[in-house]
């Protein structure tokens, strides 16, 4: 069993950033609109706790998970909207509250889910604890960035978004399914300069196909915050310069993006 404690360290700090931009906020500031059409700081928040919900009850009881999903995408309403629409006029000591508490219960049910070796439900397709928290912390720091952006603060990246990029580069065939386009069969060699100038690099060594630049510019592709014509990314070979225009981390169909 891979020991979960670097990625839950991980999702902790990577929580308790975005909190830190937050915990000061009144109903106003709370209502402040973030790039993402129609959503608040709010909206924003109260995803990610009712993400963290989800994410409880593929932890806890895998078994009840299709049933849920099913009631709920299938009730004539949008449930990702609804629950983000949740937070709005909430008060911030409760919205604040039940997000906190939601991703602390998240941790200790995956550290269980990791020791007990399930693959928990999703979404997408199904995944084991360590994916599922990588998909928390690459979530966590992209609505994290919207909330960054709305209140004009530029955030300091730190080695944590290797956990984004990375499952942005896993999620390379997923992206190529979401728009009805064949996988290239040509491999495509990934090399990102992280935040402290280290080298990160995926994908085989001799691939003629390759995608160079800084790891922070390929999170923000992948999460989908930013142009890809606004991003320092280089793409050679036919499969590179296919993937980068339809890239995406997250699960569910591709967004219009930024």
């Amino acid at each position: 069993m891979a020991d979960l404690t670097p990625l839950l360290d991980d999702l902790r700090a990577e929580s308790a950033d975005l909190d830190a931009l937050v915990a000061d906020l009144d109903l106003a500031g709370l209502a402040t609109p973030t790039p993402a059409p129609g959503w608040t700081i709010a909206h924003q928040l109260a995803h990610l706790a009712w993400t963290d919900q989800w994410s409880l009850l593929a932890a806890r009881e895998p078994d009840k998970f299709p049933d849920a999903m099913r009631e709920a995408f299938t009730a004539g309403s949008d449930p990702i909207e609804d629950g983000a629409a949740e937070g709005v006029g909430e008060a911030p000591a409760a919205l604040l509250g039940r997000w906190r508490a939601g991703r602390a219960d998240l941790l200790d049910a995956l550290r269980a889910a990791a020791a007990a070796d399930l693959r928990l439900p999703w979404f997408g397709p199904p995944m084991k604890a360590a994916s599922m928290a990588t998909a928390r912390i690459m979530e966590t720091w992209a609505h994290g960035q919207d909330v960054a952006d709305a209140l004009g603060v530029a955030r300091v990246p730190t080695a944590r978004i290797r956990q984004v990029a990375h499952l942005g580069v896993r999620t390379m065939g997923f992206a190529f399914a979401l728009h009805g386009l064949a996988l290239p069969e040509a491999p495509v060699r990934v090399e990102l300069t992280g935040p402290a100038g280290e080298a990160w690099t995926w994908g085989p060594e001799d691939a003629a196909d390759r995608v160079s630049g800084p790891a922070l510019d390929f999170c923000l592709l992948v999460t989908q915050r930013r142009a890809l014509d606004a991003l320092a990314l280089h793409a050679e070979g036919e499969a590179a310069l296919a993937w980068l225009p339809i890239a995406q981390a997250f699960a569910g169909p591709p967004g219009a993006g930024r």
